[in-house]
């Protein structure tokens, strides 16, 4: 089979890099391609990695004669014709959740430079002066923030907001008064209203019709006086000539603004006024979130050019955004769930329960199906799985589907549950990442995140045995790196191992020779 190959045109993390030449791939990183060059070069490749800066236009995708799949290493896909790659049967993807803490962390940045006038302190100081009163500020305190879009990054907004003891507001018609309440946000309606209430305002909303200068004159004269506004997440959505006009009238105290309807933008009708803050468009450039956006977004393009379901994916999903929102997260764990099911049973079920637990069970979950059937079916290579195809994959497979919502997912705001012929996980995910955790397997409670290699043992319960175990695992190299263990009323007991090593087949037969009644499987996830 010919090596399937990889053009990245944007700089990324070197994990991006990394991961897929470890999975065989080759990787080209071609840096300032002309949209010329581009368009000559991409019909040789299976996918292209871009961030905001390549234009993946339509005449481009004309030459793209073997592409499968364009990852957008970041949130935006504001640079790719989707049109364009749908017709042609191109997977578009991104990572969402990369920067979702960066674009929050900066959105505080920004609202605490307003409030308490550092920009202007830090200028007076470096020209040499020493100037108090003119950069006396406003507390946080008991203010009221208003939040307008309570996504991903507007909740972790929400979050910090209450942490600096803020009332918080929020307008957003796809919000659910239940994810509102945990957020400690209470919903308003109207716009006016919450213009004439708040004291600082941030917008975390996409840039559409509805949206485009959602902030004009009429929104700007009902808002207190002295109100500081943050823009952090598209141009357009405050009138920028009007929020310059209300600047210099004083009814507008400060306002943070870190996008341009132009860039790179070097003047600006903010420009003038020093308690405009500005900033390049950073609100999601850190470290950090560029290493999980490559790390995502490596782990996205591989599973497109394996066939797997893409989580992520734009234009394949029937389901509309707010809902791959939701349960797009979930795809992943479900995946690895379908492949520990395979495994632990060695066959296909007849029968395949899903149940989706706590706010998974208010939504379309059939991005989970999709990732379930995907886990079970990955060593059989049947073609790819979308939540389109799902069930009709599941019957030609001869696999009865039980799906159940069950509104209570005890400890956790979601979770999924699956039994495959009577052998029961169950997952959750967490973490900026959000990367799948086994929180129950085979009626056992635990509590563990998996990795690629695997050992899982049960077993009567007896005093020593981990110890065997583990001199067993010693004495063949293999590292223990994580192990969670669990005991049933009975006295069964059931062990997870992560591990590092080889696991022989020659290790797997000292394993059952030392321990009796051993059930034991080998894993790879």
């Amino acid at each position: 089979m010919d090596q399937k190959k990889v053009l990245v045109t944007e700089k990324v993390a070197d994990i991006a890099v990394e991961t897929l030449e470890n999975k065989g791939y080759q990787v080209d990183v071609r840096l300032n391609l002309s949209p010329e060059q581009l368009a000559k070069e991409i019909a040789e490749y299976d996918a292209l990695i871009v961030r905001s800066a390549t234009n993946v236009t339509s005449g481009i995708l004309d030459g793209a004669r073997n592409l499968k799949i364009i990852g957008r290493a970041g949130v935006t896909v504001d640079n790719i014709d989707i049109e364009a790659a749908t017709e042609r049967d191109i997977i578009v993807c991104n990572a969402p959740v990369s920067n979702i803490v960066t674009a929050a962390e900066h959105t505080f940045a920004l609202l605490l430079a307003c409030a308490r006038n550092v920009c202007q302190a830090n200028a007076s100081m470096h020209a040499g002066l020493w100037e108090r009163v003119p950069y006396t500020g406003v507390e946080l305190f008991e203010k009221t923030l208003a939040i307008f879009g309570l996504g991903r990054i507007g909740g972790l907004v929400a979050e910090r907001a209450r942490a600096f003891g803020m009332n918080v507001v929020g307008h957003d018609p796809y919000c659910s008064p239940e994810r509102a309440q945990a957020l400690g946000v209470t919903l308003l309606e109207d716009v006016d209203e919450i213009c004439k209430t708040a004291d600082f305002i941030t917008v975390h909303l996409p840039l559409t019709d509805d949206t485009f200068h959602m902030f004009g004159p009429r929104q700007f004269s009902q808002m207190k006086d002295g109100v500081i506004i943050v823009n952090t997440a598209r141009p357009g959505i405050f009138d920028t000539k009007v929020l310059a006009d209300f600047l210099a009238a004083g009814k507008v105290r400060s306002c943070g603004v870190d996008v341009f309807e132009e860039e790179p933008c070097t003047t600006s009708p903010l420009h003038e006024f020093p308690n405009a803050i500005l900033t390049p468009h950073i609100a999601a450039v850190t470290y950090e979130a560029q290493q999980r956006a490559g790390a995502q977004i490596a782990e996205y393009i591989w599973e497109g050019l394996e066939g797997s379901i893409v989580p992520t994916a734009i234009n394949i999903s029937p389901l509309p955004p707010e809902v791959i929102d939701l349960v797009g997260p979930y795809a992943p764990a479900c995946q690895m769930m379908g492949r520990l099911l395979a495994q632990i049973n060695g066959e296909m079920p007849k029968l395949l329960k899903i149940e989706a637990c706590g706010l998974l069970a208010q939504s379309d979950i059939r991005v989970l199906i999709a990732g379930l059937m995907d886990g079970l079916l990955s060593y059989r290579r049947v073609g790819s799985i979308t939540p389109a195809n799902a069930e009709a994959v599941a019957a030609r497979h001869g696999i009865k589907l039980d799906i159940a919502l069950k509104p209570d997912a005890e400890e956790y705001a979601s979770s999924v549950r699956a039994v495959a012929d009577g052998t029961e996980v169950a997952a959750t995910v967490f973490g900026i990442s959000q990367s799948p955790r086994i929180v129950s397997l085979m009626g056992y409670k635990i509590d563990l995140v998996p990795t690629k290699s695997s050992l899982l043992m049960r077993y009567e319960d007896a005093p020593g045995r981990i110890g065997v175990i583990g001199t067993l695992l010693g004495n063949a190299d293999v590292n223990i790196t994580t192990m969670q263990i669990a005991v049933s009323q009975d006295g069964t007991a059931l062990v997870y191992f992560n591990v590092v090593g080889e696991v022989t087949e020659k290790l797997l037969r000292q394993l059952r020779e030392a321990i009796p009644s051993l059930d034991l499987w080998r894993l790879s996830l």
